[in-house]
């Protein structure tokens, strides 16, 4: 199992294979040098937003902090029992996401199991290239696409522009859980 504490020493690897500072990458990533040191340090999470724009600074793809080294294929199974947790309740946001293909190369579409707590200690909204699909498979959830909010409940889907601010918030006392795609050209 991949851990949290091995994608921040991996960030750091590559980050100095580069050349390059912390400053110059929370630069680039649009982030402040603090919160990339917590994250180097396994002080905390990343969302999957911020490890897609951490990926990017550092030109590699989103994939290579959850392959722990195994060899590229044409196909991929990621059990059940085989998934990895990625800012499981370390992150400050509450966020929990599982890679369902992380081991899978040059992939041109990241799915994940996304869980939404019921409540977060402080709303992120999330902005990123591509675009996003998200199923819901258990729960209901209040949507925010820019100006826009949507009601989105079990077996419901949204698909939009992940370039435009968006969040999602649990409506009752049950975790939302979805299957969550991302895509980035």
């Amino acid at each position: 199992m991949f851990k949290e504490e091995q994608i921040g020493r991996l960030i750091r690897k590559l980050r100095l294979e580069r050349k390059m500072t912390q400053q110059m990458l929370a630069d680039a990533c649009g982030l402040t040098k603090g919160y990339l040191s917590k994250i180097e340090n396994s002080k905390t999470a990343p969302p999957v937003s911020t490890l897609i724009n951490i990926a990017r600074a550092l030109g590699v793809e989103i994939n290579v902090f959850f392959s722990n080294g195994r060899p590229e294929t044409s196909i991929t199974l990621v059990k059940a029992r085989d998934r990895v947790v990625v800012a499981r309740d370390g992150s400050s946001f509450g966020y929990s996401y599982e890679p369902l293909a992380h081991t899978f190369p040059n992939r041109k579409m990241d799915p994940y199991l996304l869980t939404l707590p019921v409540k977060v200690k402080k709303q992120k909204v999330f902005q990123h290239e591509g675009q996003e699909m998200l199923f819901v498979l258990e729960g209901t959830m209040k949507f925010f696409h820019g100006d826009q909010e949507f009601i989105v409940e079990e077996g419901d889907c949204i698909y939009f522009d992940a370039s435009v601010p968006h969040y999602g918030v649990c409506l009752g006392d049950k975790e939302v859980k979805c299957l969550m795609v991302i895509y980035s050209a």
